[in-house]
């Protein structure tokens, strides 16, 4: 790689682009970290970096980790409440947000600072004090990624350097961009995807495209930004492309420059992916899959063509130096095609635990069921899939998908399937209703193309029946728009489920329930 070839690539305005090159990404890097030496910070501490994906906010990143500090990202559009539980949880040294960052009333004794192409502003010093540590080794923590937590209080995903490295190392070898290249990261930067992506860019000497929130809500706007900074690949959630399939299919056909599309953390629907298919038949498209505990752990090319009969895309079979295993309750390894369990992931780039959470760590981090006696611990991915008979898997759901609806189980994606193959159908989701009578009732969310034949919740229903049993048809179906996402372009269910309970409480009319 050249040192004037661009490392990010970003839209400064309708028609305008900002080119930061690898020479100058790197003279900012020492900028940024030379600055956070100055300010005493002891090796290991940690440092909450809150700020959207920028050439600046990854320059901060990659200041961080030569340190020997502990970035924990954060979204600018995070509650006060919930930033304040991250400090109260991490104990951070420092606050660091761009110069024109709008968080303040931080909780007392962190310090804060604020950063732009000069260097970085001191606010308030962070405490300082004596050092115990003298060198930063691999096996210290690069960063920890916040989740949701069972029990409300967000869970500290920490990754040390040595397993995103071995992750990364794995990651380049299925040669997924170029030099040439540029990559859109439609995550914003509290999501692993993100780091996902700025791993590949630039471990790749190809350039970062961050592509901002506001603008991958919009389908105009996101095509747009993909077409004025030449992207070539386009990284995120299945999600992002619902709307432009649905209201630009035009100016998706136009995108003639782009090579490849990468997608994780759902199941990309089938209607959708033939949909690209059809409008970029160019198009090299990667299903990615795995956890924040392992960043992800296999990468697997999706057909070209979707063969008619394809019900569900293969996830591969772990990437180099990593090994899926599937476990079924009693805890034995299944080696047979066709049976399904939970996928135990055996990888150098695991997590090394949640954050002062020894007691989640240990039901995630499980000894090795092939080996127990050897002390090597595997993770227990809670995710459940089946083995072909090439050896590749078949991910099926999380095993913690399973609702009971009047005594009965139901998978949650078994029912989503079949709501994606109504004629006209691009995205659905199941999700568990609360209702006064029944207790729980299942209830359907489906959004359907504006070509498609005309729909209804009882045509719905009626074809839900045709292949279902009766207790695994939703009571409640609605036809949305779009379906929300969370922060993480997830599809948010809790917002779902809360919709339903409004709309109930407002006597809206619940369209299709059934007496």
């Amino acid at each position: 790689m050249t040192p004037d070839r661009p490392a990010v690539v970003e839209s400064a305005g309708i028609g305008r682009v900002r080119v930061t090159s690898y020479r100058d990404l790197r003279l900012l890097v020492d900028t940024y970290t030379s600055h956070l030496r100055d300010l005493g910070i002891g090796i290991g501490e940690r440092i909450i970096l809150e700020a959207d994906v920028t050439a600046q906010s990854i320059a901060m990143l990659l200041a961080c980790s030569a340190a020997g500090l502990t970035f924990i990202p954060v979204s600018p559009e995070t509650p006060a409440q919930r930033l304040h539980s991250m400090i109260s949880t991490a104990r951070p040294a420092l606050h660091v947000q761009p110069t024109d960052g709008k968080r303040d009333a931080l909780p007392g004794g962190v310090g804060t600072a604020r950063f732009d192409t000069a260097g970085i502003t001191v606010v308030e010093r962070p405490p300082t004090g004596r050092s115990l540590r003298r060198e930063a080794c691999v096996t210290d923590p690069a960063y920890m990624i916040f989740t949701s937590g069972t029990t409300g209080r967000p869970k500290g995903v920490v990754m040390s350097h040595r397993a995103v490295v071995s992750f990364y190392r794995a990651m380049l070898e299925y040669r997924i961009v170029t030099p040439r290249d540029r990559v859109a990261s439609t995550s914003p930067l509290q999501f692993d995807f993100s780091l996902l992506n700025i791993g590949l860019a630039l471990g790749s000497g190809a350039a970062v495209v961050p592509v901002a929130q506001q603008l991958v809500r919009w389908p105009r706007n996101f095509l747009r930004v993909l077409r004025e900074t030449g992207a070539t690949q386009v990284n995120g959630v299945p999600s992002i492309w619902q709307q432009a399939l649905r209201y630009e299919p035009e100016k998706v056909a136009a995108l003639d420059g782009l090579r490849g599309i990468l997608f994780c953390g759902e199941e990309f629907p089938l209607p959708e992916l033939r949909r690209i298919r059809e409008l970029l038949p160019q198009v090299r498209i990667i299903n990615c899959y795995g956890a924040t505990e392992s960043m992800a752990c296999s990468f697997a090319d999706v057909p070209d063509p979707l063969p008619d009969d394809l019900e569900r895309l293969s996830i591969g079979s772990g990437h180099r130096g990593a090994e899926l295993l599937l476990v079924n309750e009693a805890g034995h390894v299944i080696d047979e095609p066709g049976v399904p369990g939970e996928l135990y992931l055996r990888s150098p780039a695991l997590f090394s635990g949640y954050w002062d959470d020894p007691a989640a760590t240990r039901a995630a981090l499980v000894p090795d069921p092939l080996c127990p006696q050897s002390g090597q611990l595997v993770l227990r991915t809670g995710d459940v899939a089946y083995r072909g008979h090439d050896g590749e898997l078949y991910f099926c759901g999380r095993s913690d998908s399973q609702v009971q609806i009047n005594g009965n189980r139901v998978e949650l994606g078994e029912v989503e399937r079949r709501l994606l193959e109504f004629p006209g159908a691009t995205a659905a989701a199941a999700v568990p209703l609360p209702h006064a009578a029944s207790g729980t009732v299942l209830g359907g969310f489906v959004v359907v193309s504006n070509d498609a034949p005309a729909a209804d919740a009882a045509s719905l229903r009626e074809f839900c029946a045709d292949r279902l049993p009766s207790y695994m048809v939703p009571r409640e179906i609605r036809l949305v728009e779009t379906l929300p996402t969370t922060t993480n372009g997830k599809v948010d269910r809790a917002a779902l489920i809360s919709s339903a309970a409004t709309a109930g409480e407002t006597g809206e009319e619940r369209n299709g329930e059934l007496p």
